[in-house]
This record gives C-alpha cells, structure tokens and sequence, in this order.
C-alpha cells in the first residue's frame, strides 16, 4: 500500500500578506522556513519527498530533505496550485472592490483554472507517484492548499480550510482513500533570528 501525506507548504511572503497566490511564485517567509524545519521534526520518516515547482512548495520541501537526509526531492509541475486568472496578487478586499460580489457568488475571473482540469492533472500527479513508488511505501508531498481540497472533494469531503503546513493522507490499494489531517509545524513557532535580515 502507498501511504502519501500530501501537506501544504510552509508560509509565503503572500501568505503573510492575505494575497491569492495561485501559480505566482512568492518565497518562503521566515515564519515558512521557521515551520519547515519543524516540520521536518514532527514528519516522521519517508521513502520519498515530492514537489509542487513552485518556489514555496519545493523550499519547504528541500529544507525537509535536507534536515531528514530523504532525497533528491522529486518535483512534479502537476502538482502546483490551481491557476486564479486575475485574482492573482490581489487580497480579498482587492477582489471585492475589483469584482464585486463576484468572490461570494463562486463567479471566476478569465484565467481561472477550471475545476475538472484541476482536479484531472492532480490525480495524474498522484498516478505518477503510484508509478514511481510501485504503489507502496510512505511519501510526503509538498504542495498547496487547492491541491488538497481538490482531492478532498474528489474523495467525498467538503471544503475545510487548512493551514500552512498542515497535510492530509491519501491512502492507496488499488484506489485512493482519505486519511487523516495532521499538523507538521507548530502554530506559535518562534522565527529564529538568524531569519531576519
């Protein structure tokens, strides 16, 4: 059986912001970086570790390679955020005064990536893990939060927020279940000051 808890990266400077990401690519915050090694503590052992290529999810997933000594960290695009078109960048308050009412109503602006061709490439992503684990053993994957709310709701589960390196796992035996939520990093971690600069 493969056993994939797929997590949500570390915090982004847009993260910290209250900005939509989607496929932008903003870094590591301290606090990111700070809840990536603590993730690395609390992980527990894996045979892999995949990647989004964007830069928040493969930064939180090197520093976890490199402080558990798994890797090279696979990198797989399939898994990256879905594209949000022109909220992009912009704050919830941003979008309501742009688009108004539009965010509520669940009315996409042009860009956005539509829900089947998002939920079609991250199962394919997952195909490929099966693939290259043989369809066994434990693999952490470092990806965002639309990737996992998109399996979640694939998988039966409606929509719950989830933090910054929280995760969910995804069992596999010939197809997919849902496991449980975890927590990797420490809400109240403190940033070390050699993060400050």
């Amino acid at each position: 059986m493969l056993n994939l808890l797929m997590a949500r990266h570390g915090q982004s400077v847009w993260n910290a912001d209250g900005r939509w990401q989607g496929q932008a690519d903003p870094p590591l915050s301290d606090l990111g970086r700070a809840q990536a090694r603590d993730a690395a503590l609390n992980a527990g052992s894996f045979d892999a570790i995949v990647a989004s290529d964007l830069e928040r999810a493969l930064h939180t997933a090197t520093i976890i390679s490199e402080a558990t000594g798994v890797g090279p960290v696979l990198i797989d695009p399939r898994l990256k955020e879905r594209h949000v078109g022109e909220y992009e960048g912009l704050t919830v308050d941003q979008i309501e005064q742009k688009f108004p009412g539009q965010l509520e109503a669940r009315h996409f602006p042009p860009g956005w990536e539509p829900t089947e061709q998002f939920v079609r490439r991250t199962l394919e992503a997952l195909d490929g893990i099966v693939e290259h684990t043989n369809g066994s053993g434990d693999v952490l994957a470092i990806s965002h939060g639309g990737v996992i709310y998109a399996l979640e709701r694939h998988l039966g589960i409606e929509h719950e927020r989830i933090a910054n390196l929280w995760g969910r796992w995804f069992h596999h035996d010939g197809k997919w279940r849902l496991g449980e939520r975890v927590q990797l990093a420490d809400d109240d971690i403190a940033v070390e000051s050699q993060d400050i600069l």
